[in-house]
């Protein structure tokens, strides 16, 4: 199981400040993730200074979150809060914990120095009976006699159901996987309850150590966004989902992938700490950096078509060494590499009727019930622009994809569809296509050239750019809709090239006679309508 801690770590370096867009698009991803477990903060007594909202975690605050269904949501107090109030400790606790059924914290982990174990048993008691799952972490484990460790695990069992987990940290990063097996069998000699490990990337050690935790049967494994946390940071969550993935279907990457790039990377440049998810992902399939550096500098690739690019150059030999003519390759199969092909099935398709065009920007989470009240009242025809982590596959007719390197990012979730995909299929190899066998498909081609304007024909589109919104929109014509309805069409920043395409994308299909509105907020230049406009 995962535990992200990235609020309350990562507190450490932003005196935990979290701004609102990154918390709910923080809360979306590990929960569309599949992340079992989510640490939300502190909870503190009053301190001096300036401290954000997670540090405090209060039910106040938790109130005002939209936590998405899914993760058990935690909190963290350190021992020293308790022990050193003025307050017995069963008063203390009360004075920052309500009972558990009034809450939206099922989790409370406490963390104590192994000088605080023996006096922290009212706490672990007085939080069990409030109903609340309850953690233990062993601070500073790392290096710690064999027999004080059992010692501190002793007392811990002795506790017995009140304990939830235990946890080890090695706070000061200086662990290997030797000294991580070591502690392990010493606690596993006291304790017989579930064992967690809280790793820390001073030695970039910190994956490794977590992963021989886990192959040594340690159940509860933290880590955080990008590594966010004290000091060197903590094992990445990007990292170790990337990993868990690869063994288990319960877990999606793509939402993480997106968070970081999207949303922590910023940060991450702003406070420095950690690594790059990119060059680990490179690392990992045996790609040269020079590929994701020229990557990354060019502004004009999202986060699907990097990540989708490495891995189609991890499946290539020689992959080790750079070749920019390997490189374009692999961001985008057009109609130089085939013959542009296509047949007739969209023809008159959508005949007279509207078609809501779905994006996956994060307003189609915003506005998700709204989305799905429009769908039901008005029942346009559903298009969705690639996979739509959102909206339920059972509201969208069809699905929508070109790009080669998007597909291969997703192409576990592209095996599941049950509703029909559209698609250029001249612009894959296939083999690539073999996951689709059991997909309805139908073939309709892109034929993307810098030269050209937007021209739809019975069975191909051609457009200057390659993006997928603009193959939808000509899939929309040829299929004769009525007019088309965006949602999730957010817009990028003004000088992001993506942003510049897409106005002339949508100024060259409205010269075409096609009816384009927007039904949620969106910076392109477009009719702008409602999304609650049920009329």
């Amino acid at each position: 199981m995962i535990l992200d801690c990235t609020l309350r770590d990562g507190g450490y370096y932003n005196n935990w400040d979290f701004p609102k867009e990154v918390v709910d698009a923080y809360l979306t991803a590990v929960a569309v993730a599949g992340i079992e477990y989510v640490e939300l903060g502190l909870r503190n007594f009053s301190k001096k200074g300036f401290l954000g909202a997670y540090a405090y975690t209060t039910e106040q605050h938790l109130n005002t979150l939209n936590l998405p269904s899914g993760p058990t949501y935690g909190v963290m107090i350190d021992a020293n809060t308790i022990l050193s109030s003025s307050l017995d400790t069963e008063t203390a606790v009360d004075a920052l914990f309500v009972p558990c059924e009034q809450s939206k914290v099922d989790l409370v982990r406490i963390a104590a120095h192994f000088h605080e174990v023996d006096r922290s048993e009212a706490i672990v008691t007085r939080l069990k009976e409030l109903g609340y799952k309850v953690g233990f972490n062993l601070m500073q484990s790392g290096g710690k006699p064999a027999d004080l460790i059992a010692e501190k695990a002793r007392t811990a069992s002795s506790w017995g159901e009140n304990l939830d987990v235990l946890y080890f940290a090695d706070s000061l990063g200086n662990m290997d996987s030797q000294e991580v097996k070591r502690i392990i069998s010493i606690i596993r000699s006291e304790w017989r309850g579930q064992l967690g490990i809280h790793t820390h990337d001073n030695l970039s050690k910190g994956l490794d150590n977590c992963l021989t935790a886990r192959d040594e049967g340690v159940e509860w494994l933290d880590a955080t966004i990008t590594g966010m946390g004290r000091g060197a940071g903590n094992t990445q969550t990007e990292r170790l989902l990337t990993v868990l993935a690869r063994e288990s279907s319960k877990y999606r990457t793509q939402p993480i992938y997106e968070l970081v790039i999207r949303q922590f990377e910023s940060l991450q440049k702003q406070y420095g700490w950690g690594t790059n998810l990119l060059y680990f992902l490179g690392a990992k399939n045996n790609v040269h950096p020079t590929y994701i550096q020229n990557l990354l500098s060019n502004g004009h690739f999202g986060t699907e078509e990097i990540i989708g690019a490495i891995e189609y150059l991890s499946h290539l030999e020689g992959a080790y060494s750079y070749n920019g003519d390997i490189l374009a390759t692999a961001l985008s199969f057009n109609s130089t590499c085939a013959p542009v092909t296509g047949t007739h099935s969209l023809e008159g398709l959508f005949q007279g009727r509207e078609v809501l065009l779905v994006a996956n920007a994060p307003s189609v989470d915003q506005y998700l019930e709204a989305i799905n009240q429009y769908i039901v009242s008005k029942k346009p025809v559903v298009l969705s622009l690639n996979i739509n982590h959102f909206l339920d596959e059972g509201k969208i007719d069809y699905f929508v994809m070109t790009h080669n390197a998007r597909f291969l990012s997703e192409s576990k979730e592209y095996r599941r569809l049950k509703k029909p995909l559209v698609l250029p299929l001249h612009r894959f190899e296939r083999e690539e296509l073999d996951v689709l066998e059991e997909v309805e498909t139908i073939d309709y081609g892109f034929d993307v050239d810098a030269k050209k304007r937007i021209r739809v024909d019975k069975t191909f589109t051609v457009s200057p750019y390659d993006l997928t919104a603009a193959y939808a929109l000509g899939v929309s014509i040829v299929a004769k809709a009525d007019r088309v309805s965006l949602v999730g069409f957010d817009g990028f920043d003004k000088n992001d090239p993506r942003q510049i395409e897409m106005i002339d994308i949508m100024q060259q299909y409205l010269e075409l006679g096609l009816t384009i509105n927007a039904l949620t907020p969106t910076s392109y230049p477009l009719e702008q309508g409602s999304i609650y406009d049920l009329n």
